[in-house]
This record gives structure tokens, sequence and C-alpha cells, in this order.
């Protein structure tokens, strides 16, 4: 398969550019080559109104980032008002990266004022900095605690760039201009990411019957903390677990009691002091231990009314959905939310009918025994269709990204599934 070789063959991953961590190289290292192609891209994907990003709360972090780098350009005059309208509104933060602290951080360069209260980030900025927060280290300045794996923070090219503050050639230098290269200039907020990428890639394929290459296998690598998903990233409940039920489903089980360390009474946490919990991680935790009784009764209690989980990882419910009934192996309250969400043209989606969202969705109904063949069928059907679109950005990082492998492996999974229930 094409998807597999890449992930053998190209150790960057495969993430789409990021508006916020383009703006962020655009005002701090003005100094990096692919300077003005990065300016060109903010100003190429400024939406009509004058914001960029979005839809919705998903709109003010990277527009705040944009009209920073961008300054007095028409573009910036534009998203500063847009921004004002957006601030003028009840405030509603997506769960996305340290939000609570980039808001008030950018707003403060910008002269804007915001609800929040900005006291944690003024805090933060006369003591060390949790190792949780490196991946943010452009909105703090240089650390001197702040240390770098083969020259990258954090997997971050913002924070890189922070931590290296000139041109010096260095490991640091080398991997912010082979990222830039890679993308045209823009850049992702977190790369490379190969833990991440290939765990969550093998366990969609297999858990759906399909196979993958032994040399992904020998790729996941945990310490005595677990797994991180990239380069300088601290190790997490989420890719510790998802790493461990990669391996379980390859035939290679390690021992599981390195996820202890994430645990706290009915739950794991993705990381210490964590603001809000995860619903997704929590699931990927059940799957690598298998059973756990109060960790199923946490997630069942965290099923919303209609039938669906949200989650902090992922913008779209049906996501965060898929991931907790993969591990409850099903749930009929869940299937019977999905029936009722399908579009006219077989598409699941929060904003629009996605190709993602829609072998979600398909995963969903893979586990019913409700009469569900119609449904998927004319949701493969929508997939089929789909061509060569982009997939649009439904991931949390700092702001909305797509991983555009682990996508396309979702959906070869769920084309497998739609197969085997509708033969």
């Amino acid at each position: 398969m094409n998807l597999l070789a890449e992930l053998t063959d190209d150790p960057w991953s495969g993430v789409t550019p990021s508006v916020y961590e383009t703006g962020r190289l655009v005002a701090l290292a003005p100094w990096l080559e692919g300077h003005h192609a990065r300016i060109r891209y903010l100003i190429d994907t400024q939406n009509s109104d004058g914001t960029w990003g979005g839809p919705g709360e998903y709109a003010l972090v990277p527009t705040l980032s944009a009209v920073d780098a961008l300054q007095r350009h028409p573009a910036a005059r534009k998203g500063f008002e847009a921004l004002r309208k957006l601030l003028r509104r009840p405030l509603k933060l997506p769960d996305t990266v340290a939000v609570e602290l980039i808001v008030p951080a950018l707003a403060e360069r910008l002269g804007l004022r915001t609800p929040l209260d900005p006291r944690p980030l003024h805090a933060l900025r006369h003591r060390p900095l949790p190792e949780k927060l490196w991946h943010t280290l452009e909105i703090f300045g240089p650390r001197p605690e702040v240390k770098t794996t083969n020259g990258i923070v954090a997997a971050s090219p913002a924070a890189t760039a922070t931590q290296l503050r000139r041109p010096t050639r260095s490991q640091s230098l080398d991997y912010l201009e082979a990222v830039q290269r890679r993308h045209g200039g823009p850049v992702p907020a977190g790369v490379p990411v190969p833990l991440f990428e290939r765990s969550w890639i093998i366990v969609a394929l297999k858990s759906a019957g399909l196979d993958v290459p032994d040399p992904m296998i020998e790729q996941i690598e945990l310490t005595e903390e677990g797994a991180a998903g990239g380069p300088g990233l601290p190790a997490d409940a989420d890719d510790t677990a998802t790493a461990l039920h990669a391996l379980a489903l390859c035939g290679s089980p390690r021992p599981t009691e390195v996820l202890n360390r994430y645990r706290e009474a009915r739950h794991f946490a993705c990381f210490p002091h964590e603001r809000t919990p995860s619903t997704s991680t929590n699931a990927h935790a059940l799957q690598a231990l298998e059973q756990d009784e109060k960790l199923e009764e946490w997630l069942r209690d965290m099923q919303e009314p209609e039938g669906c989980w949200r989650d902090k990882w992922h913008a779209s419910p049906y996501y965060a959905t898929a991931c907790v009934t993969n591990a409850l192996q099903g749930n009929e309250k869940a299937v019977d939310w999905v029936l009722r969400t399908q579009r006219t043209d077989g598409s699941w989606g929060r904003w629009e009918g996605t190709y993602e969202e829609t072998a979600y969705a398909i995963r969903i109904l893979s586990h019913s025994r409700k009469p569900v063949t119609t449904a998927i069928t004319r949701g493969a059907r929508f997939m089929h269709d789909w061509g060569d679109r982009e997939h649009p950005p439904l991931w949390h990082d700092k702001d909305l990204y797509t991983p555009t492998r682990i996508v396309r492996a979702e959906g070869m999974a769920a084309l497998h599934l739609a197969c085997a229930v509708c033969r």
C-alpha cells in the first residue's frame, strides 16, 4: 500500500500546516528561510470575514496569530476588526492546546482585552515552565530549563525557533529549514510525530482485520514513562495506551503497568494537572488494559444525552464516539445517534459531511446488531466519491489540523468493514 510505504520511507509525518504556528514563525523568526512564502500563505488563507481558521470559536487563536504576524498589512487590519467582533461576543473557547494561555498572550501583544484571567500566564513567566508547556514555548520566550531532542523543542517549529533565538547553524536550524521546505514555507504545529502516526494507523488497520508490515511495529518504542508522540514531547497516557494496544494487536504485547502513572480515581489523565479529561484517551486506555470496570463506568458516565461522546483532541463527536464504542465493543445509544444524524448524501459530519467523520460513523455502526446495512452502504458510497479532495482540519493542537495519513487509514479500515458488513 502507498500509505504504508510512506510511513516507512518518510519520517516527517503527514500533518497539515497550521495558521497559528506559521504566524508565530513570521513574527518571531523572520530570519528563517521561507519567510515570504509564509506571509503569502497567511494572506491566501484568510477567510472572507477577515478571520483565519475556524469555523466558529476555532477562528480565535489562528486569527490572533495571523494578525500579530502581518502587522500593518491590509489583511491584518481586516483581521483586527474581525477580532474585535469575536471578542465582543460571549467568549467560548475551543478545548485546543493551552488555549487559556495562548489567547491572553496574543491579545496582550495586540492591545486587546479578553475576559480571560491573565494571571496564570504571568505567573508562568516567572517560574520554571512545566515540560507539558514546552510545546507552547513561543508565548513565554526562551528558557534555560527547556531541552531539545535532536535540536527539536517539543515537536514544535515555533517553540524550537524561540529557543534558538537567531539563525545559528545547529540541529535546531536544520530542523526548521527542513520542516519549512517540506511544506513550501508554512509549517505544522507538531512535527514530526512518528509514534502517534504509526500507533493510530496500526490500530485502525489491525482492528478492522487489515495487516501491517513488521517494520511499522519495530518503530514503536516505550520507555519507563510510556510513549511520546514525537521528539521532545513528554510521554502521555494517550500515546502510551495506543502504542500498547497497537503492539498487542500485532502479537507483541508489553506490560501495561506503565499506564498506572497516569491513573486518577476512575479514569486516566493525559498529563499531570490536566485541565480537562479526554474520553478518547480513556477509551484507548481501556483497549490497552482490555478490562477495567471503573474506567468502563466512567466512560459510560461521560456519554452525552443524545448518545455521542466529545473529546479534547478532536472537534468532531464522531471521533470520540468511535473511540469509545470501539473500546466498549458497541453502544446502541450511540448507534441510534449515528443513524439519526446521517446526512441526505450518506455522509456524517459536525459542520459538513466529511470522509473522515463518515469513516468513524461506519466504524460505530459496524458494532451494532441493528439493521444498519443501508446506512453503511450510503456512507461507503459517499467515501468512494470523495476522490482526492482535501480533508478538513478537525484534530486539536494549538489550532485545528489534519493528520492526513491517519485519516486515510481510518478510511481504508471503514471501507473494509463496510464490505464485511454488507457482504
